[in-house]
């Protein structure tokens, strides 16, 4: 049986390629999605062996899918393609229950190696990511940004991409007075009182890209 695969990047030209070098290997591509939110639900309903994200998608990022995919399908394993080699994204990947790390500056085959590792039950990370960094971050993570709820994440992110409380209620498909609660508790618990300074969290953090 080959190895079924889920594709999940905002750019539509991207999953095709992919798509294409995935099944030139003799791997099976059971769906793509555009977005987070659209992975989940995929992976609920096609139940692949891995799901390959790109970490900077709109609206949920393959981070917070990610945090969501571990809690609710431990059995997918989930890859996350990037062009950050940096702690803070590391760190968060390991965090979020990732078990693929692959940097886009690397060699195709670097992909296919991580699917075929990670569907045998390990960790892969790209040559450019050290294992001394892995086990720095898996000790070092940030606590603030493990103290907000996937809901709460969810809510920094859009708000870090500009969208008004209203907007955020409107994505998420909750109330208003909901959204401003969400808003309030994670502000509260990062003692972050301003939204400039809730952006500049969500960069630091690798949420959004500056």
């Amino acid at each position: 049986m080959p190895i079924r695969v889920l594709l999940a990047d905002d750019h539509a030209l991207v999953r095709q390629g992919l798509k294409a070098l995935l099944e030139r290997e003799g791997l099976q591509v059971a769906g793509e999605a555009s977005d987070g939110q659209e992975a989940i639900r995929d992976v609920e309903r096609l139940q692949p062996d891995v799901a390959v994200m790109d970490i900077s998608m709109p609206g949920f990022n393959g981070l917070n899918a990610a945090r969501e995919l571990t809690r609710s399908f431990p059995k997918v394993k989930t890859i996350l393609l990037t062009q950050h080699d940096e702690d803070q994204y590391v760190s968060e990947a390991l965090d979020a229950g990732v078990k693929g790390y692959v940097l886009k500056s690397q060699a195709a085959s670097d992909l296919l190696q991580a699917i075929q590792q990670v569907s045998q039950g390990h960790v892969y990370l790209s040559p450019g990511v050290s294992r001394a960094v892995m086990e720095t971050c898996r000790s070092k993570a940030e606590k603030s940004a493990t103290q907000l709820t996937l809901r709460e994440r969810q809510v920094l992110q859009l708000i870090a991409e500009g969208k008004s409380t209203k907007d955020v209620a409107s994505l998420l498909g909750i109330s208003v007075k909901t959204a401003e609660s969400h808003r309030t508790r994670l502000m509260q618990k990062l003692d972050i009182h301003e939204t400039a300074s809730l952006v500049r969290y969500a960069v630091r953090q690798g949420i959004v890209q500056p």
